[in-house]
């Protein structure tokens, strides 16, 4: 039977909300070359798959973190998403901005978070880390507990899973690198001789190049 990681690395390659491209790389707004792209939003333009990531996100909060009482989504990919997990689970809900805004109550936080709160972060994409984990603190410091976090997917990156091991935030998530690679091969979306090339960009991506 197959994993949800590798039912949902299909859906994601189907849509092409995750692209493949060794021998053209990407660029990310760090300016790193990456030969993955992925871009959760367009889940939100698929009814059964945007329902399907929702119920799978409700049942891992469910699961893992039943003390949950508060929602908050990252901004801007995780709004939708979890404002549709916090009405799917009846829990408030807050999105979390990349930065203050810049005029009336200059929130960082929008929406009521009572300080206290046990709060679960949604987060359609882990990538270093640094956004995701600065939407935690940013919860933490508004009083409340960051009991953890759940993402779409992740490219598994060696310096975010050390970042969020320093900052005490258990993260899961519904997808991952590997489950992309291995399904990618096995519909001949890449082949055997870029696997190599693909796994050498995940252990240094802000020295890799494509070759």
């Amino acid at each position: 039977m197959k994993t949800l990681e590798q039912i949902l690395a299909k859906k994601l390659l189907k849509i092409k909300a995750v692209k493949l491209q060794p021998a053209n790389p990407f660029i990310w707004a760090s300016g790193w070359k990456s030969p993955i792209y992925c871009d959760n939003r367009k889940t939100l333009s698929y009814p059964s798959l945007r329902n399907f990531i929702k119920l799978q996100l409700a049942r891992i909060i469910t699961e893992k973190y039943e003390n949950v009482t508060a929602i908050a989504g990252v901004a801007m990919g995780a709004i939708a998403q979890g404002a549709m997990v916090a009405e799917e689970l009846n829990l408030p809900f807050v999105y979390i901005r990349a930065t203050p805004k810049d005029h009336g109550l200059e929130n960082l936080i929008e929406g009521d978070l009572k300080p206290g709160s046990k709060v679960v972060v949604i987060e359609d994409l882990i990538s270093t880390g640094g956004s995701s984990l600065k939407a935690a603190e940013a919860v933490r410091a508004a009083g409340c507990d960051v009991i953890g976090m759940v993402a779409i997917f992740t490219y598994g990156l060696p310096l975010s899973e050390e970042k969020f091991k320093d900052a005490r935030v258990k993260l899961i998530t519904l997808c991952n690198y590997d489950a992309i690679l291995d399904e990618a091969l096995r519909t001949d979306y890449i082949d055997e001789s870029e696997i190599k090339t693909l796994q050498e960009w995940r252990k240094d991506p802000a020295n890799w190049h494509s070759k």
